[in-house]
């Protein structure tokens, strides 16, 4: 076996995913995702902090998230830019659309899986709020539109992982902030009055 043995990332989370689904998260441990990928604890320990983290990704997604809105041609308002970027961001964490749905399912069934979510979510919105600060939007309006924009991301997500197979979670999304875009942008229509019994 290598040093770096290539594939040895994705091979981790694979034997992770199984071994979630088939003995339970807490059951799991580092042990066994290693020895079920053929590969060594030490291993898993250069790719992961621990075994919550193979559900996530690591910081690999706030990168991507940092580089791709760096790439969002100017000229957009912050509210397109993180529409591609979301657009984009759920392309990538639903490109495996099984091992996804079967990762959503077990962050679902675990309270701290959903607080390590959220907490990376978090993160997710930091990370573009200082993009879009880079971009030259000033701070509040920066973190507003970094906030929505993960949550719309977190809604697109859980409603693809619960639907079809057909609807890709970047419509979502896309329809998400295009709802939201609207909203905001239209009157409120008046009120109606209540029928009387």
């Amino acid at each position: 076996m290598s040093r770096w043995d290539p594939g040895a990332q994705g091979r981790l989370a694979d034997a992770a995913l199984e071994l979630f689904a088939e003995q339970g998260f807490d059951r799991t441990t580092v042990a066994g995702i290693a020895a079920r990928a053929g590969l060594t604890e030490r291993t898993f320990f250069r790719h992961y902090a621990d075994k919550r983290e193979v559900l996530f990704a690591g910081d690999r997604l706030a990168h991507h998230i940092a580089a791709r809105l760096a790439e969002v041609p100017s000229g957009v308002t912050p509210l397109e830019a993180v529409t591609v970027v979301m657009e984009d961001a759920s392309e990538v964490t639903t490109a495996r659309a099984d091992w996804a749905r079967q990762r959503a399912e077990i962050v679902a069934a675990h309270p701290e899986l959903r607080e390590r979510e959220l907490a990376k979510m978090g993160m997710l919105a930091t990370v573009m709020a200082e993009g879009l600060r880079e971009r030259g939007v000033s701070a509040a309006p920066a973190q507003l539109t970094a906030e929505i924009a993960v949550l719309a991301f977190r809604l697109a997500y859980e409603r693809w992982a619960a639907g079809p197979p057909s609807v890709p979670a970047a419509s979502l999304v896309r329809v998400l902030l295009a709802e939201l875009r609207d909203a905001v942008t239209s009157t409120c229509p008046s009120p109606t009055a209540p029928t009387p019994p």
